[in-house]
């Protein structure tokens, strides 16, 4: 057996960790950016699905137990893994001319439509809440709030056969400017409404000119 000659073994060493520097580097290419946020109580669309099939949403049974969620990571397992990045940018508060009716529940087909399953109608599972409940919005960049614009759609809206439009809307709970925080909540009061509806929370983020989306199936059952 023959030994290793020095310049070859020095060779072998500096080209293995080349290597691990380009992995790491890739590695860190693939990871997001940055975390941001969504409202995790009642679930938005997407953290729903993430949160009933982040570790099953290759079962087949979701198509038949939860069919709103199979087609979302059909269409594009993304919106679920970055259920934290339905924002835009530079809206100036003029939300309702940045995203059109029937596009809510996606931002106005943000991120090139990654999100565009969330405005597909359907009967997306809803959580019960009572007509008096608090809001819940998790913030993992700590970015802030200059404001949580909560909507609530009007009784007789049937969010499971019709698209949402910002007529169907009714504004129900605005809060002042928040600091930055991992959590936020808002006091909601639904009045009189029952059954299936839809909460719309915009959360306009106070480190930049970037509105928050987010679309929230639930059942008031009194």
């Amino acid at each position: 057996m023959s030994a290793t000659h020095p310049r070859r073994s020095l060779a072998i060493r500096v080209m293995t960790v080349v290597a691990s520097a380009a992995a790491l580097c890739t590695t860190a290419l693939a990871a997001p950016a940055s975390a941001h946020g969504s409202v995790v109580d009642p679930p938005s669309r997407n953290y729903g699905c993430l949160e009933r099939w982040g570790g099953d949403h290759l079962n087949p049974n979701m198509a038949q137990t939860d069919p709103m969620c199979a087609q979302a990571w059909q269409r594009d397992p993304n919106a679920m893994w970055n259920w934290n990045g339905l924002y835009r940018e530079n809206v100036g508060g003029n939300h309702q001319a940045a995203v059109p009716d029937g596009q809510l529940c996606s931002g106005g087909r943000t991120q090139s439509g990654r999100y565009a399953a969330m405005d597909t109608v359907g009967n997306w599972i809803a959580a019960n809440k009572p007509r008096q409940f608090t809001l819940n919005l998790r913030d993992e960049a700590r970015h802030g709030a200059d404001y949580l614009r909560i909507y609530i759609t009007r009784q007789g809206f049937d969010p499971t056969s019709q698209a949402l439009t910002w007529g169907n809307l009714e504004l129900v709970t605005t809060t002042g400017r928040i600091a930055p925080a991992g959590n936020y909540t808002a006091q909601v009061n639904a009045g009189s409404r029952t059954g299936r509806h839809v909460v719309f929370t915009i959360w306009q983020a106070s480190h930049l000119d970037q509105p928050y989306y987010l679309c929230s199936d639930v059942n008031f059952t009194g």
